[in-house]
């Protein structure tokens, strides 16, 4: 149902975090964890975006593709920064979303710090019973 698309992002956040950094540009985006998982009839996706405003993320599907972009924003007041780990600046995830999840309901909610979409299977990829009719024909006699 779900695929990975970058196996180079996680070497490329372990080299920022050895090297200092971890702020992202709109133009190079740093990653940010997540879980999935199915609960019943949906794909469940939480996205750890603590100090994130719902109104610095964005979320877009095209075609089966949902990118998120969320923006870690500094202090907008005239401070002096007396330790800063935190990092500053964009983080990105993209998903390929199988066919099999239904991508025109999904249900977005930010609560503590944690993005959660839940995206319906579809209805078609749900398993179904086939009802078996018996043939409405009736014997012939074969005369000989």
């Amino acid at each position: 149902m779900l695929m990975r698309t970058d196996p180079f992002r996680e070497l490329d956040r372990l080299t920022q975090q050895a090297f200092g950094g971890g702020a992202g540009t709109w133009s190079r985006p740093t990653a940010m964890p997540m879980d999935a998982y199915r609960d019943g009839d949906e794909f469940v996706v939480c996205f750890d975006l603590p100090g994130v405003t719902p109104d610095a993320i964005e979320l877009n599907v095209e075609r089966n593709v949902l990118t998120v972009k969320a923006e870690r924003r500094p202090i907008g007041r005239d401070v002096e920064m007396q330790v800063s780990e935190r990092p500053l600046g964009v983080f990105s995830r993209q998903l390929f979303l199988g066919d099999t999840l239904d991508t025109e309901h999904i249900d977005a909610t930010h609560e503590a710090g944690v993005l959660t979409l839940r995206i319906p299977i579809a209805e078609r990829a749900k398993p179904r019973r086939i009802a078996i009719t018996p043939s409405a024909e009736t014997p012939k006699q074969i005369d000989a």
